[in-house]
Protein backbone atom coordinates (compact mmCIF):
# COMPACT_ATOMS: atom_id res chain seq x y z
CA UNK A 1 0.00 0.00 0.00
CA UNK A 2 1.44 3.17 -0.94
CA UNK A 3 1.54 6.49 1.53
CA UNK A 4 2.82 9.69 1.16
CA UNK A 5 6.44 11.22 2.80
CA UNK A 6 8.04 13.82 3.69
CA UNK A 7 11.64 14.14 2.82
CA UNK A 8 12.51 13.29 6.56
CA UNK A 9 10.61 10.21 6.40
CA UNK A 10 11.44 9.49 3.66
CA UNK A 11 15.06 9.48 4.81
CA UNK A 12 14.50 7.82 8.26
CA UNK A 13 13.38 4.56 6.27
CA UNK A 14 16.28 5.00 3.81
CA UNK A 15 18.39 2.53 6.32
CA UNK A 16 16.20 -0.14 6.08
CA UNK A 17 15.04 0.05 2.78
CA UNK A 18 18.76 0.06 1.54
CA UNK A 19 19.78 -2.51 3.74
CA UNK A 20 16.65 -4.97 2.90
CA UNK A 21 18.19 -4.33 -0.78
CA UNK A 22 21.53 -4.77 -0.63
CA UNK A 23 20.88 -8.36 0.69
CA UNK A 24 18.65 -8.98 -2.37
CA UNK A 25 21.22 -7.37 -5.26
CA UNK A 26 23.63 -9.81 -3.46
CA UNK A 27 22.12 -12.80 -3.62
CA UNK A 28 20.57 -11.90 -7.07
CA UNK A 29 24.47 -11.42 -8.21
CA UNK A 30 25.10 -14.44 -6.58
CA UNK A 31 22.23 -16.37 -8.75
CA UNK A 32 23.13 -14.53 -12.20
CA UNK A 33 26.61 -15.50 -11.86
CA UNK A 34 25.27 -19.10 -11.19
CA UNK A 35 23.55 -18.99 -14.37
CA UNK A 36 25.92 -17.58 -16.05
CA UNK A 37 28.54 -20.32 -15.39
CA UNK A 38 26.11 -23.22 -16.92
CA UNK A 39 25.34 -24.31 -19.84
CA UNK A 40 22.09 -23.62 -21.53
CA UNK A 41 20.96 -27.05 -21.58
CA UNK A 42 21.37 -27.73 -18.32
CA UNK A 43 18.48 -28.85 -16.23
CA UNK A 44 19.51 -26.99 -12.93
CA UNK A 45 19.19 -23.59 -14.63
CA UNK A 46 15.60 -23.47 -14.80
CA UNK A 47 15.62 -23.83 -11.08
CA UNK A 48 18.33 -20.62 -10.75
CA UNK A 49 16.73 -18.34 -12.92
CA UNK A 50 13.16 -19.22 -10.76
CA UNK A 51 14.82 -18.64 -7.52
CA UNK A 52 16.19 -15.01 -8.97
CA UNK A 53 13.21 -14.30 -9.64
CA UNK A 54 11.86 -15.19 -6.46
CA UNK A 55 14.51 -12.95 -5.28
CA UNK A 56 13.08 -10.14 -7.58
CA UNK A 57 9.46 -10.73 -6.31
CA UNK A 58 10.07 -11.16 -2.97
CA UNK A 59 12.00 -7.43 -2.54
CA UNK A 60 9.34 -6.06 -5.03
CA UNK A 61 6.95 -7.39 -2.07
CA UNK A 62 9.00 -5.96 0.77
CA UNK A 63 9.06 -2.57 -0.72
CA UNK A 64 5.56 -2.26 -1.30
CA UNK A 65 4.67 -3.40 2.07
CA UNK A 66 7.27 0.20 3.38
CA UNK A 67 4.74 2.42 1.29
CA UNK A 68 7.00 3.05 -1.32
CA UNK A 69 6.26 2.32 -4.96
CA UNK A 70 8.92 -0.17 -6.99
CA UNK A 71 9.96 2.15 -10.40
CA UNK A 72 12.16 -0.99 -11.55
CA UNK A 73 14.86 -2.95 -10.70
CA UNK A 74 16.32 -1.47 -7.53
CA UNK A 75 14.27 1.43 -8.06
CA UNK A 76 11.98 3.50 -5.65
CA UNK A 77 10.01 6.60 -5.34
CA UNK A 78 8.37 8.20 -2.38
CA UNK A 79 5.28 9.48 -3.13
CA UNK A 80 5.67 13.23 -1.20
CA UNK A 81 2.22 14.43 -2.50
CA UNK A 82 3.70 16.44 -5.24
CA UNK A 83 5.41 14.38 -7.14
CA UNK A 84 8.17 11.56 -5.70
CA UNK A 85 11.50 11.41 -4.10
CA UNK A 86 13.64 8.68 -5.98
CA UNK A 87 16.21 6.66 -4.79
CA UNK A 88 18.21 3.87 -6.91
CA UNK A 89 20.53 1.68 -5.09
CA UNK A 90 23.72 2.00 -4.66
CA UNK A 91 22.84 5.79 -4.22
CA UNK A 92 23.83 6.74 -0.21
CA UNK A 93 20.76 9.06 0.06
CA UNK A 94 18.07 10.41 -1.54
CA UNK A 95 19.29 13.45 -4.01
CA UNK A 96 16.44 13.27 -6.34
CA UNK A 97 13.00 13.88 -6.80
CA UNK A 98 10.24 14.01 -10.15
CA UNK A 99 6.54 14.83 -10.94
CA UNK A 100 4.58 12.38 -11.17
CA UNK A 101 4.22 12.75 -14.88
CA UNK A 102 8.47 12.66 -15.63
CA UNK A 103 9.85 9.33 -14.08
CA UNK A 104 12.95 8.55 -13.77
CA UNK A 105 14.44 10.39 -16.95
CA UNK A 106 13.03 13.53 -15.54
CA UNK A 107 14.85 13.22 -11.90
CA UNK A 108 16.06 16.55 -10.65
CA UNK A 109 18.72 16.92 -7.45
CA UNK A 110 17.04 18.03 -4.37
CA UNK A 111 18.32 21.79 -3.55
Amino acid sequence: MSRTFTLVEAQQLLGQLRAMTEESVKEADRLSATIQEMIESDPARAGIVEQLEGVVSAWTADMRALGVDVQGLWLVDFDNGDGYYCWKYPEATILHYHGYEEGFAGRMKIV
